[in-house]
């Protein structure tokens, strides 16, 4: 029984940590990771994958953020 719910507490975490931008927004290239100096263009955001992120699961978008997957690519 405390097998079975390591394993369940252990998928749940994986879950918990996947977003929509990171999981579905494809590869990240180095304009998404890189923050735009002073007077450069700021990076636009990828609306639907934030909406989704607000909705499913919202300390998630954290992670969007920092990884810039929740960037649009260049």
């Amino acid at each position: 029984m405390r097998k079975t719910a390591r394993i369940i507490t252990i998928l749940l975490i994986a879950l918990t940590l996947t977003n929509c931008a990171t999981v579905f927004g494809g590869p990240i290239n180095s304009h998404q990771k890189t923050k735009p100096a002073p007077g450069q263009q700021q990076r636009d955001i990828r609306v639907v994958a934030l909406i989704a992120d607000i909705l499913l699961f919202l300390p998630g978008t954290i992670v969007d953020f920092a990884t810039g997957a929740i960037y649009k690519p260049y």
